[in-house]
């Protein structure tokens, strides 16, 4: 499935409460300038975390994104990183619904949020790195902030389970445009109140998201994006799932011998072609409710990176795409 554009109408909505927005602001306008654009006495802003507290002095103009996600935030915000990691399903590291943010400004994809190449992002000369959604450790936080102050997920959540609203209200922070973070948190929360008033049948099924991989499948928990998706639309995460939540992880692996606990109202099959059929070669699928009523929904590629990234950014094309074809599935 091509990616399209997303619709002006959605674009728009997550920044219509914005005093700058990508839907029209000219180059010359009083909103292009790096001093009006942050909110005056914003800086210094320390914000505490993880590995202990930062304090950003001054606006940051050169941004490392070391969370998975945290590059949408940023660019939502008119910043385009210098440096990004990112889901290895895009070679960039970004999303499709960032390519007019993005524009034709110079990308630098850094391999590994939990391990990154230390000589490769000193090198970007940042003055300030965003690790919000990322795994990296005590020891490598302290590596990374002898080259620049440094953002980590807060203290007392597991790696990549930050979720998105208070991961983007973090980083809006440390760019001094907390109001501007606040905007596109709650245009946000409106489109999925708007998919939810559209689709009133969701709320209270049974849903699950599941990645199949090596022979296995992993069953996304609450805390993470893709079960948080579900759960925005209405949906609950059945309690065979989520009551093996240790807070440790952001999935429960299961067997073949285990694909019962997926039963329910929903199974998203989270995959790169749509034509995937997660049945094959295991039989035992046969027997769970959610599939013999035809009620799997398999995403492609484009929509299974929206529903991961679930940010301010991809929210949109995901709620564009899947809803609707969630809803037809369970009609």
């Amino acid at each position: 499935m091509s990616p399209g554009p997303i619709p002006r109408t959605l674009a728009c909505a997550l920044v219509l409460l914005l005093p700058l927005t990508a839907c029209g602001t000219s180059d010359d306008s009083p909103g292009n300038d790096a001093a009006s654009r942050s909110g005056e006495g914003a800086f210094p802003v320390t914000i505490e975390h993880e590995f202990g507290s930062t304090t950003v002095e001054e606006e940051p103009t050169r941004v490392v994104t070391l969370g998975v996600t945290d590059a949408d935030a940023v660019l939502a915000l008119d910043l385009v990183p210098v440096g990004n990691t990112g889901y290895t399903f895009y070679e960039s590291g970004l999303g499709p619904w960032t390519d007019e943010l993005v524009g034709d400004a110079e990308l630098t994809r850094i391999d590994s949020d939990s391990e990154p190449n230390f000589e490769q992002v000193a090198s970007l000369e940042p003055d300030l790195i965003i690790g919000v959604s990322a795994g990296f450790d005590a020891s490598t936080y302290e590596t990374l902030s002898q080259i620049a102050p440094v953002i980590a997920r807060p203290e007392g959540v597991a790696a990549y389970t930050v979720p998105r609203d208070e991961a983007t209200e973090i980083i809006a922070t440390a760019l001094g445009r907390p109001e501007e973070g606040a905007a596109l948190n709650a245009a946000t929360d409106e489109l999925f109140e708007q998919a939810r008033a559209d689709h009133p049948e969701f709320e209270g099924l049974d849903g699950t998201a599941v990645l199949p991989y090596d022979g296995r499948y992993g069953a996304y928990l609450p805390g993470d994006a893709r079960g948080r998706f579900l759960m925005s639309l209405g949906f609950t995460i059945p309690e065979s799932i989520s009551e093996r939540d240790t807070g440790d992880d952001f999935f429960v692996e299961l067997s073949t011998e285990r694909v019962d606990l997926l039963d329910g109202d929903l199974l998203l099959v989270m995959s790169d072609d749509e034509d995937f059929d997660i049945t094959e070669g295991a039989s035992v699928f046969e027997s769970l409710d959610v599939v013999r009523e035809d009620a799997v929904v398999t995403t492609s590629l484009h929509e299974r990176g929206a529903v991961t990234y679930n940010s301010v950014l991809s929210v949109p094309y995901a709620l564009e795409h899947l809803a609707p074809r969630i809803g037809e599935a369970l009609s």
